[in-house]
């Protein structure tokens, strides 16, 4: 399922960018319900150049956001988005390639409101985790007290056999910012939003149907790196 040619320019590009920039990139989605930058980490590289190819190279350009979830995340980049009509259930279109996990949790980064992340095949199809080559969610979640952190290990001990374990600076994260805690390790988060956060408040709140695609359009107009 792995285009070779693709996965070579990936690799270049993330080649090139590992060495850390005086600043990171930052890639700006012009949407129907308003503007939405994202700073894309260099600690996860080959994440960090597959979301800047798909940008420059417009794929994103007229999509939808075509999974939504009231408190939980928004998700993005399925190109069968482009054209689908009303009512039709997305999320299976792709490019024919993954992108290898990179888990940082070591770094500071996990599933903190306001992160980007790729989205993924379940584990029985895709053991290693590897990220979509096009589809990307921004995570909203929820802000938890004790019970709900404890309820969020438990989850993270069955999903992986306890090698997962908050540490306290992620729970204070939880606790006071939101996130989906019960998706770390699992999910490769790459970035996070530096303006906008209330555009992805009020797309996680528009009316979806029974497939959770919102029941009117969500689009990302255009997709930009910011200069």
């Amino acid at each position: 399922m792995k285009t070779a040619e693709l996965i070579s320019s990936i690799f270049l590009i993330a080649a090139v960018s590992c060495g850390r920039a005086p600043e990171e990139p930052v890639a700006v989605l012009e949407t129907t319900a308003g503007t939405i930058e994202l700073r894309l980490y260099d600690e996860t590289p080959l994440h960090q150049a597959n979301f800047i190819k798909n940008v420059t190279e417009g794929l994103y350009d007229s999509l939808l956001f075509h999974r939504v979830i009231k408190d939980f995340m928004i998700q993005g980049g399925d190109p069968d988005s482009k054209h689908a009509p009303a009512g039709k259930f997305l999320g299976e279109g792709d490019l024919p390639y993954m992108v290898p996990a990179e888990f940082r949790l070591d770094q500071g980064i996990w599933h903190r409101r306001g992160v980007l992340a790729g989205a993924r095949e379940g584990d029985d199809v895709n053991p290693e985790q590897a990220s979509s080559a096009m589809q990307f969610y921004i995570v909203w979640g929820r802000v938890f007290d004790d019970e709900g952190i404890a309820a969020q290990q438990e989850k993270l001990d069955a999903r992986t056999g306890g090698k997962v374990k908050l540490t306290p600076e992620m729970i204070e994260d939880y606790k006071t910012i939101g996130g989906t805690p019960h998706l770390d390790g699992q999910y490769t988060v790459f970035g996070e939003v530096v303006s906008g956060l209330e555009v992805v408040d009020a797309i996680q709140n528009v009316s979806t149907d029974e497939n959770d695609r919102p029941v009117e359009d969500v689009r990302i107009l255009r997709a930009y790196m910011k200069k």
